[in-house]
């Protein structure tokens, strides 16, 4: 089973969105793994965003994340990373498939309502920048 992380950021969390966001999920053959409701720190942002430091919205998404809580959940499937990237879509929500979670429930590019894993980065990263070991289930 490969992991993958989702992230349901602020904008969504305020909306009391998730359970919709997370049974979704769960209906496209995801068992969740780990989840955790939390809030970041600027310093923490900037670390998990680091890939991200020097382009000019680096910044505004330090301070979004940051800006309430945030679900923080891994996510497991067969070819888990590219089908969350599908059910997620593309990051600008105007741009977005319909029926996408950025398409439903983002606002706009930079408050683009949930955070997947890339799979040309490293996913198993993020998974544990949020979770250790013993937090997941096998």
């Amino acid at each position: 089973m490969e992991r993958t992380l989702l992230i349901i950021k602020p904008n969504v969390v305020m909306k009391n969105k998730t359970g919709e966001i997370l049974a979704r999920c769960e209906r496209e053959g995801f068992v969740i793994l780990g989840l955790k409701h939390l809030i970041l720190s600027p310093q923490e942002a900037r670390l998990f965003y680091k890939m991200h430091e020097g382009k000019e919205f680096y910044e505004e998404l330090v301070e979004y994340i940051t800006s309430g809580h945030i679900i923080a959940c891994c996510l497991g499937r067969e070819n888990a990373v590219r089908r969350l990237r599908e059910i997620v879509g593309h990051t600008d929500p105007a741009k977005a498939e319909p029926g996408t979670l950025r398409a439903m429930y983002g606002a706009d590019i930079e408050h683009n309502g949930v955070h997947a894993s890339n799979p040309d980065e490293d996913p198993l990263s993020e998974v544990h920048f949020f979770f250790s070991t013993h937090e997941l289930l096998s």
